[in-house]
């Protein structure tokens, strides 16, 4: 059961008339280790927001596993297992309320997860949700085309530093054959996800912004002003760090375990992580995109090279990653992914903005 903490009252005070753009539900995205926790539970802990301490897995899980929902039968079998899954009972809703709107609303992704969070939101007297799922990056025309007043906000972080942290956390696990190189793998899958979220976002126009962790972290009532701005919401930097709910009370690292870098800075630890040979690897195959996203390379361009084995990845790789998705999404595969999505973790999360133990990989 979630408790939805004090400081939520306080949307009582907030104007009367307020516009639908500070009503719409905001997806909270970015690769995992990327800061995506960190803002999402800012949100919450600035109030207004539905608090779910979670992520939906909405896309990831529940709306593929059990094929078309727009059948009801399909419908039928998912919320079987959903409203017996801890994911479900975190909620605090009931079940059969909640499998009355399914059964006569939901059509497809979109609708369970609108249907679920304003039930939620409706519940802690509040009306507005957001969501933080970070493989949604890959579903954003869908979740466009289903939830057509969302807003984006696209946590980017840097792309070495977001790759030394999948590589030293094991959140990503590269084919068998690629252990040697799983530093490329991680940086390969970054690329992906920031890619295709960032092509598009770009595409959604007003409704999508971009944010760097390393600004949340250098001068973060800017950058909240800047979201804020963007949602059309107040987001008091004082307020979030006296409720300071998930990351934003109790943040966590993938370099907790070691004792040498509990004081470290959460940024540049990258150079601490990889071998010479390993970040030059990393900068050569993700070097486009972090220009893009406005950091710099230091292996100088002349040495930005990789070896045979590098190289021949970099082929197939990109090629495994999205026939992957796409098989899970255009063909019955999805229902062999298992349901680890529908079990929940406690309200904590990383730093670094990665995935929760509860996330479907």
């Amino acid at each position: 059961m979630i408790e939805t903490p004090p400081q939520q009252t306080q949307t009582q005070q907030q104007p009367q008339h307020r516009s639908a753009r500070s009503k719409a539900p905001v997806f909270v995205l970015g690769s995992h280790r990327s800061g995506t926790k960190l803002l999402y539970y800012s949100l919450l802990s600035a109030g207004g927001f539905a608090v779910f301490p979670e992520e939906s897995a909405i896309y990831t899980v529940l709306g593929r596993h059990f094929g078309n929902l727009a059948n009801r039968s399909n419908r039928r079998k998912m919320l079987d297992a959903y409203t017996n899954s801890a994911m479900f009972m975190v909620t605090g809703l009931d079940p059969k309320d909640f499998e009355k709107r399914i059964i006569e609303e939901c059509r497809n992704p979109g609708d369970l997860l609108r249907v679920q969070m304003e039930m939620m939101a409706q519940r802690q007297g509040v009306d507005r949700w957001a969501e933080s799922t970070p493989k949604h990056l890959l579903s954003l025309p869908m979740i466009k085309r289903e939830i057509p007043n969302a807003l984006v906000i696209h946590t980017i972080r840097d792309g070495r530093d977001a790759t030394a942290s999948l590589y030293k956390s094991d959140r990503y696990r590269p084919l068998p054959f690629d252990k040697k190189r799983a530093h490329l793998a991680c940086a390969m899958f970054w690329r992906l996800l920031v890619g295709k979220g960032i092509e598009y976002g770009r595409a959604m126009g007003p409704d999508y912004l971009e944010v760097h962790y390393e600004d949340m972290v250098q001068n973060p009532r800017e950058a909240l002003a800047r979201v804020g701005k963007f949602i059309e919401q107040d987001l008091d930097y004082d307020q979030i760090q006296r409720v300071g709910l998930g990351s934003v009370q109790h943040p966590n690292s993938s370099f907790q375990r070691d004792a040498s870098e509990a004081g470290a800075s959460t940024m540049g630890r990258w150079r601490r992580v990889f071998t010479p040979e390993q970040a030059r690897e990393v900068e050569w195959c993700i070097g486009d995109l972090l220009v893009e996203t406005g950091y710099k390379l230091e292996t100088p361009p002349a040495e930005l090279r990789a070896g045979i084995d590098a190289r021949l990845m970099d082929v197939y790789y990109p090629f495994y990653l999205k026939s992957r998705y796409w098989l899970k999404w255009n063909t019955p595969f999805a229902r062999l992914e298992d349901r680890k999505g529908m079990t929940v973790a406690p309200m904590s999360s990383d730093a670094g903005g990665g995935a929760q133990k509860a996330s479907a990989r």
